[in-house]
Parts: C-alpha cells; structure tokens; sequence
C-alpha cells in the first residue's frame, strides 16, 4: 500500500522568518498540496544557545499570514529527548558509534574539512566531555534529487564520522530530523539547496536505522547582494507582512511557475489556489538569481 503524500517545513527558531525560508515553506506547500497530500511543521528547537525568544511563535504567525495552514499538531523537537535516546541505544547496540574528545580546532589544526575518525580507537580518557559519532563507511550514496537530478556522495568523504549527540549533549540535527521525517511519516522533503550535502549523512542514519528514505528535492537558496545565503548571520530581514500576495507571487516567479501579473492584485487564498493548480516542480530552476 503507497503511503499518502506528506511534505513537512522544519525552520529553525533563531530568529523571524527570512524570504529565503519562505521560499522553502512555498515550494514544500505547493509540491504537497498539488498531490493533495498533508503538510506539517516541525520547529526545530534543539540548540537552546541560538534559540531567539518568541521566534517560533513569530514564524507560525507569519506562515498563517501568508496563508500557508499546516495539517496536524506542530512538532517541538526539545520535545522529542526520549525518541533520540532510543535511536542512539539502537545504534549503539549495533556498534556503530563512539565517543570522540576531540575539539572544533583540534579538528581545524589537522586541517580536515569532515572528521576522519581519530578516535575510533578510542578517546583521550583525561577529558571528560564528549561527543558521540557515528562510523561511516567509505563508499558512494547516490539518489535522484527531484530538482538537481542525479547525485552521488562519497558518504566519508563529504561528512566523515559525524556527531549523533554533542559533547554538550545536546542532540544533532542530523539524528533528529531523520527520526523526526520517520515519526512524521514524510514522503518527499523539498529544503534549501544547502542541505544538500546533508542528505548523504541523513540517507546512511536512516539505513542504520532501519528507515525508509523519503525523495528529497532541494531548491535554489535565495541570496543578498553579496551573492551570501540569507540568513541571520548575514543580516536576513524579516519576511513582510504588509502584502504577503505579492511576496507570494514573487516566491513562485523565483520558483520558477511563471504567474500572471495580475495575479498580484488577488487575494492570498487566490494566489495559493494557482500556484497549487499550476505547480510543476520540473521548473523549478537548479540555481536562484535574485
């Protein structure tokens, strides 16, 4: 039996929604709702030191403004501790991981991009703090990317033997969201193109974990003047509410679905009805020139 079609948008709360993050919550809608399939938001609240106050309710106020309605209860991930520890037990039992004390510039010093493994033997017995990763094999990960095609990783290559859970015990973001998309039943993930190089990572946890992979399809990332990802650290403002109809028009334009120009005059409800009858995700563009 096929499962329905189930899209989700899981933003970060550091800080109001940004135009960059509205793109991925048009397309994610879009794309689910032209399949008639559910669409759910999960807020990613795992790093309390970069957390804004008041973000998270902020962000689902604006996605209601722009009339983007999720399907079942929202997901808090700060909530969600007891689900991660089984998956680490699971992986653990299955000899998968180990501790690692090794420091952020230590890593830096040797000059390696990913972490290569140097405590797979055994970490240094003096330190007290540690994180937990997982061994990853050296070998290619290959899916087709619903936007940017064919795709092929060598898995320890682009991420070597990544954190599961930080020295500061809090959990990773690569361990939550597959067992978060899992529990949330997700078929087809449509995210920024930066976390493409994520996806080799999370298609290996989910494999170790027993879990289907769902299609993932990574648009264009919108950028500022400088050619820089919008983002807090880069100054991202925060998306409009004073007309989201024509922000919405233009987030289709930038998704590449050609909307007639009147349609900037229409009401929101409007603009999402052509945009869900219209999509095609076959347009939408690899790359984002803003």
């Amino acid at each position: 039996m096929t499962s329905p079609a189930t899209g989700r948008f899981a933003p970060s709360p550091t800080g109001p929604l940004h135009y960059g993050s509205l793109l991925s919550a048009v397309a994610s809608y879009l794309n689910i709702r032209s399949k008639n399939g559910a669409w759910l938001v999960r807020i990613e609240d795992l790093d309390p030191p970069r957390e804004v106050a008041g973000a998270s309710t902020e962000i689902l106020h604006t996605l209601e403004k722009y009339g983007l309605y999720w399907d079942k209860e929202v997901v808090y991930q700060s909530r969600r501790g007891e689900r991660y520890n089984e998956a680490l037990a699971q992986l653990t039992k299955d000899n998968l991981l180990y501790r690692c004390s090794c420091s952020r510039k230590e890593i830096a010093r040797r000059g390696e991009k990913f972490y290569q493994g140097h405590c797979r033997k055994g970490s240094k017995p003096e330190r007290k703090r540690f994180s937990l990763r997982i061994k990853t094999p050296d070998r290619a990960v290959t899916w087709m990317d619903m936007i940017q095609g064919q795709q092929i990783f060598n898995l320890f290559d682009s991420n070597g033997d990544f954190i599961v859970r930080r020295s500061d015990r809090l959990y990773a973001y690569h361990l939550a969201v597959v067992i978060d998309d899992a529990a949330q039943q997700a078929t087809e993930i449509i995210r920024g193109s930066d976390l493409l190089i994520s996806t080799p990572a999370q298609r290996y946890l989910q494999e170790a974990l027993g879990i289907q992979s769902p299609q993932y399809g990574h648009i264009p990332i919108a950028t500022n003047a400088k050619g820089e990802k919008l983002s807090k650290q880069t100054g991202a403002k925060a998306v409009s509410l004073r007309d989201p109809a024509r922000t919405l028009v233009m987030a289709l334009r930038d998704l590449g679905q050609d909307p007639p120009d009147d349609l900037e005059a229409s009401s929101i409800d409007d603009v999402l009805e052509w945009g869900i009858r219209n999509w095609v995700l076959s347009r939408v563009p690899g790359e984002l020139t803003l």
